[in-house]
């Protein structure tokens, strides 16, 4: 995803989900009506963090970019970019780090 323009502000992070299965183990196509809404997903890009109360430091955000990451279920904010799908979401809305 290099080459993608899109800096996230503060401590919002730009992720591009991980597609769910689309057949079952036995082989049983899934239809996208029924799939799952994705919860995985790389991180593309991170903001610089959200400033402390006092606006003196920022606060780092705890992922990187190539990060695979769990997000909440309905967090973020779903964008379309260059054909493609990404989700923008604030540092509270990861749940997990894979790897």
């Amino acid at each position: 995803m290099a080459g993608v323009n899109i800096k996230p502000l503060e401590d919002k992070i730009l992720v591009q989900a991980v597609e769910a299965e689309t057949t079952t183990a036995s082989g049983l196509v899934i239809p996208d009506s029924a799939k799952e809404k994705p919860q995985e997903g790389k991180v593309i890009a991170v903001g610089p963090g959200r400033w402390d109360d006092e606006g003196e430091h920022r606060i780092p955000v705890d992922v990187k970019e190539g990060d695979t990451v769990i997000y909440s279920k309905y967090g973020g904010t779903e964008i379309k970019y260059e054909g493609e799908e990404y989700l923008i979401l604030s540092a509270r809305d990861v749940l997990a780090v894979l790897g």
